[in-house]
């Protein structure tokens, strides 16, 4: 369970933001709350915002963390870290980037984060907390110093060992994973189950979903997800088959050919068929039943709804947290507000998954069952860096009841410039009219 992400000197964001998902005093929508343990967190967040103000920023820098994680211990002593700071505001080219995450594991709470720049690690620290207990350090890194204490769980040796063989450029955690350190198998276990999308280019999902299809349990599921989307698609398969790699070679010579078929010889591909049900002259339904490839015929958002109906089934039957951009893009509003609905129904998410997704669709404002708390808004300030903030944090006063109201037009509000992060274009349509006079 995810609670809390923050970064801050990252491309479009300069100082800390945070991305929280801890609920609010508020009353509304009481089911949008997990609990584990002692500790809650919302099950979706929605994040909104103007072109170019920073919303896939914030998405990016959590799948960042999660490849430093992967990446930087297998990485070699000179390779530069992927340090993209903000340029914008002088001297933050020379701060480090910093990237924390708070999660809940086995009904304990645990904090990790780091500070880097292009050439090192700056900073690393990992806590855990357990239940009304204090804060307790697991480890903390200080430039060349690393400090671990006795409660973060390996054989001293191989601690010991991590710590010496922990590169410049490579995280301390990273390198304890690598030598089978049983504390450090804690973060990797919950990152297993982050799922990191741009729903512009879904096509490698498909590859998550082909792989689950195997699974009879997946499979089943996967159709009923499609079903409910109402595609029109009556049925639908997965066939794997040997790939025919010579008509892939025919402006090739006989030898590149034969080394080549050689090669690739016993290469398997899949290809999705879709089933459609076929009518008769007076529109009447038939026995017969139409096949076709899904990638030659079926619409971009019929794709795309392919794509990512593993990854979301994955992450709803197994509790993790999927992170989306773009998750409207090519798909009917429709389908985007019952594909969030499923992390929004406890019947259809009872593991406690979770979806963290930035979109331009502002019919979930009115149609989608969000808290308030469950909205965020993204901006720049007037050093154009990226802020995040959280409808919940709104407190709008009428003359009669000096509130906001819980069941106002989120949607009419955002539009009226209530809650910012909408373009400013007033003075872009007087131009234009100038230039059309």
């Amino acid at each position: 369970m995810l609670v809390e992400f923050s970064v801050s000197n990252y491309r479009s964001i300069g100082d800390e933001q945070i991305l929280s998902l801890v609920p609010s005093e508020g009353k509304e929508y009481l089911n949008n709350i997990i609990e584990k343990g002692e500790y809650k967190a919302l099950n979706a967040i929605g994040i909104y915002g103007n072109n170019a103000s920073g919303k896939s920023n914030v998405l990016n820098a959590i799948e960042l963390l999660d490849k430093l994680l992967y990446l930087s211990a297998r990485s070699n002593s000179t390779t530069k870290l992927p340090y993209q700071p903000f340029l914008l505001r002088e001297g933050y080219e020379l701060k480090p980037t910093k990237l924390e995450i708070t999660f809940i594991l086995d009904e304990k709470r645990y904090r990790f984060g780091l500070e880097y720049n292009k050439n090192e690690i700056v900073r690393e620290w990992f806590y855990y907390k357990e239940a009304t207990l204090m804060e307790v350090m697991l480890f903390e890194r200080e430039g060349d110093i690393i400090e671990v204490s006795s409660e973060y769980k390996g054989s001293p040796e191989l601690i010991n060992a991590a710590i010496e063989a922990t590169k410049d450029n490579s995280l301390f955690i990273s390198t304890c994973d690598m030598l089978n350190v049983a504390g450090a198998k804690l973060i990797f276990k919950w990152f297993d189950k982050l799922v990191s999308i741009n729903g512009i280019e879904t096509e490698r999902e498909e590859m998550t979903t082909v792989h689950l299809w195997k699974n009879k349990e997946y499979r089943n599921k996967i159709k009923e997800y499609l079903m409910l989307l109402n595609l029109g698609i009556h049925n639908l398969d997965i066939l794997i088959e040997d790939i025919d790699i010579s008509k892939f070679l025919s402006n090739l010579d006989e030898n590149t050919k034969n080394k080549l078929t050689k090669e690739f010889q016993g290469t398997q591909g899949f290809k999705t068929i879709t089933v459609h049900q076929a009518y008769n002259k007076q529109g009447n339904t038939t026995t017969q039943l139409k096949n076709w490839d899904l990638d030659d015929h079926e619409s971009e958002g019929t794709k795309k709804a392919f794509h990512l109906s593993g990854p979301i089934i994955r992450t709803l039957l197994e509790g993790g947290v999927l992170v989306i951009d773009e998750i409207e893009a090519k798909m009917h509003p429709m389908m985007t507000i019952n594909s969030i609905n499923l992390f929004l129904n406890k019947a259809t998410n009872p593991y406690g998954a979770q979806i963290i997704f930035a979109t331009h669709d502002t019919n979930l404002l009115t149609y989608g069952p969000l808290r308030r708390d469950q909205i965020n808004f993204v901006e720049k300030n007037n050093w154009e860096a990226t802020e995040i903030y959280a409808l919940s944090d709104f407190s709008y006063f009428d003359e009669k009841d000096q509130s906001e109201r819980p069941d106002i037009n989120k949607e009419k509000s955002y539009f009226e410039g209530r809650y910012g992060a909408i373009p400013a274009l007033g003075s872009f349509v007087e131009k234009l009219e100038k230039w059309y006079g």
